[in-house]
């Protein structure tokens, strides 16, 4: 993808690819020489390998879906080469090619001019770097509201029986740690 008409989108909504498991819908937060940063809903940030995208689809009439405000001062590993962005991500919680029966994740171990190392449980996976397509790290945006409603809706759930245990629960800790404090 040509760097300077990449440029050209930071800020807005495109579409990375036309569909399959390595297509996200995301704002577009930078572009560098060899990869670029979309902040997509789900998984956060996500960093494409340019080498590996196909197309670019931009949110010309809305049409793209994303419901999140991108915080002030909000920040992400920035990096001049693709290479550097995986030096950056060292001994981190990763996810690599998102999608797809290539997908892998575990601790980013080792980095080098032809291979990564993946720590996984048992496993020590070593994948070329040329097939990774994308990477991402656990940095999300949570949606507030979502997660405020969630709360209260699990609060609501609860029936009244359920609070009267748990406040039996209490006062029965409560009486058995004075029993001990005699």
């Amino acid at each position: 993808m040509n760097k300077d008409m990449m440029k050209s989108l930071v800020g807005k909504i495109i579409k990375i690819d036309r569909g399959g498991p390595e297509s996200r819908i995301g704002k577009l937060m930078d572009v560098y020489e060899d990869h670029l940063v979309l902040l997509t809903e789900d998984e956060g940030v996500v960093y494409y390998n340019t080498h590996h995208i196909k197309s670019v689809t931009e949110n010309a009439k809305e049409q793209l879906e994303f419901n999140i405000e991108v915080p002030e001062g909000f920040t992400f590993k920035e990096a001049d080469s693709f290479h550097g962005l995986l030096d950056a991500l060292k001994f981190q919680w990763v996810k690599i090619n998102r999608g797809g029966p290539e997908k892998l994740e575990g601790v980013l171990s080792d980095i080098n001019n032809d291979f990564v190392s993946l720590i996984n449980k048992e496993e020590i996976v070593r994948l070329s770097m040329f097939h990774i397509r994308n990477i991402s790290y656990g940095l999300k945006i949570e949606k507030a509201e979502e997660e405020a409603s969630d709360n209260q809706s699990s609060q609501e759930k609860m029936s009244s029986s359920d609070k009267q245990q748990s406040k039996q629960r209490v006062v029965k800790s409560e009486s058995s740690k004075s029993q001990y404090a005699k």
